[in-house]
């Protein structure tokens, strides 16, 4: 008997091929889910030429208007740079492990004094210059210094730095630079390895007024210091810090601006008076009326007014204050905070609820961060700044010991060592933090130097100033408790003969007691 047709298809066929699945990252997947997750394939150099010069001037309005921008720039300014700014320390060594006191001394007060007259303006310190820097960031996202060197630098020392608008960067300038042959991007001129060989900028501001100028100059990687933060491969130009939470700030300011003008209204209108379609309308008690003809208003406690025939009055309750209002603000300034790497606490001056672990673990931690950012600064800044100045002032002879010689430029590379030292913060919990220290120490595993730099302190100086501070107080008669000298214990007479020093221990034990 011959089988049916559709068996004879089926085993022909043979078996159902098996569905193989594909394992795959779920944030890549392109469903009616993610259909609106637009993302983009471009360079960072490609995503900045288009958005960088509108990035920055966004952030420059929100940090001259908004409040939340202006205080997140005022964080990084005083916890980069701090009241005292960055301290330069000299490490000259004459051999390891002795140091070169008169050299280092020489070098420091040099420095100091050239701190003054820094800034080829005569505005700033370099303080003033670093805080400048540091706080142009959060909108700007990186820094132009030149170095002045020789007579353009109207100091002794023959060097100066100018710092320079970002804008001025000519970020249009794309292409080859025909008298190099190097590729330049958004204004950065770099070689094959995409290091940076010279920056293109404006001879002036390009919308500076009358001094405004379009008018192209390079300058050459040897005369200036581009800083800025590099996030990804091959980056040219700075991100803004402030980037990640803009749009959500600017639209905060705009809900909390129209939330206080709608708070305004409400508080200002009780209500309307309307006119009834089916009575005859009488007349509104006008009353008396001010020198430009407007009505005066007056309103009593405890008086009723009665309103004429044809009118009624509709009362306006306001929205806002809102009992929410309060609790959306926080959560909107919560992301931007972490946007920004900062606690929400600190960026929005709110106590309410903080308790003693919360704020120190936050705390802790953003101070990571600012103790990160300020060793970037140092490196990418100060430690070129301070390479540049030290060649500049020993050619100048502008060094000099306290016998008036100067340091000789020979040993330039003997003078080179050095620390910086940034701004640090007092303790969270003085008391447990500094013996939980002091306990470091007293065990071995943390030296002395190394916790004198941790409170932003030098470790020679401190010892200096202790023994001035001993000196000063055995001439004038005073004991310091904390440096004072531990009397040895007296050692224990011999016992006398024919009585047991147990019965002189036992004696001692009565009469201390009795006393």
């Amino acid at each position: 008997m011959k089988a049916p047709a559709f068996l004879r298809r089926l085993f022909r066929s043979g078996p159902a091929p098996k569905r193989t699945q594909v394992r795959r990252f779920q944030a890549a997947r392109i469903d009616r889910l993610s259909a609106d997750w637009i993302a983009t394939y471009s360079s960072i150099n490609e995503e900045l030429r288009g958005d960088l010069d509108r990035l920055r001037a966004r952030g420059r309005e929100l940090r001259n208007n908004n409040d939340y921008a202006r205080k997140f720039c005022g964080m990084v300014e005083t916890n980069m740079v701090g009241p005292a700014g960055f301290v330069m320390q000299a490490r000259v060594e004459n051999a390891p492990g002795k140091a070169d006191k008169l050299a280092n001394d020489a070098i420091e007060a040099a420095f100091v004094r050239w701190q003054a007259v820094c800034d080829v303006t005569g505005r700033q310190s370099l303080r003033d210059m670093c805080e400048t820097l540091v706080g142009g960031l959060p909108s700007d996202g990186e820094f132009l210094v030149r170095l002045v060197r020789g007579p353009d630098a109207r100091n002794e020392f023959n060097f100066a730095l100018q710092l320079i608008d970002v804008d001025r960067i000519d970020t249009t300038f794309n292409g080859v630079e025909h008298s190099t042959g190097n590729t330049v991007i958004m204004g950065v001129e770099v070689d094959a390895y995409r290091r940076t060989v010279a920056v293109h900028i404006f001879e002036a501001h390009p919308n500076d007024g009358p001094r405004t100028s379009r008018q192209r100059v390079r300058l050459p990687a040897e005369d200036i210091i581009h800083g800025f933060k590099v996030e990804r491969a091959e980056q040219v130009r700075g991100i803004p810090w402030m980037a990640p939470g803009m749009l959500s700030l600017h639209h905060l300011g705009g809900f909390m601006l129209a939330a206080v003008l709608a708070a305004e209204h409400g508080a200002n209108h009780f209500g309307f008076f309307t006119q009834n379609q089916d009575a005859a309308p009488g007349t509104l008690p006008i009353g008396e009326r001010d020198d430009g003809g407007d009505a005066i208003t007056t309103s009593q406690p405890g008086v009723y007014d009665t309103l004429p025939p044809g009118y009624d009055f509709k009362p306006h309750e306001s929205k806002y204050p809102n009992e929410v209002f309060g609790p959306f603000v926080k959560t909107a300034l919560q992301r931007v905070a972490s946007g920004w790497r900062v606690s929400y606490h600190a960026l929005a001056n709110d106590l309410e609820g903080v308790n003693f672990s919360s704020i120190r673990s936050g705390t802790l931690d953003e101070r990571d961060r600012w103790a990160s950012d300020q060793q970037w600064f140092i490196d990418i800044l100060l430690r070129r700044v301070r390479a540049e100045w030290m060649v500049m002032s020993l050619l100048s002879n502008a060094i000099t010991m306290p016998n008036g010689s100067p340091l000789p430029a020979a040993k330039v590379a003997k003078f080179a060592a050095h620390d910086w030292l940034g701004r640090r913060w007092e303790w969270v919990d003085p008391l447990k933090d500094m013996n939980a220290r002091i306990a470091g120490v007293g065990a071995g595993l943390v030296a002395p130097q190394d916790l004198s730099a941790q409170m932003g302190r030098d470790f020679y100086d401190t010892m200096v100033k202790i023994k001035e501070a001993q000196d000063l107080a055995q001439q004038l008669g005073i004991v310091l408790p904390a440096y004072a000298t531990k009397v040895a214990a007296p050692a224990a007479k011999p016992a006398p003969k024919g009585r047991p020093a147990a019965a002189d221990e036992e004696d001692e034990e009565e009469e201390e007691a009795a006393t």
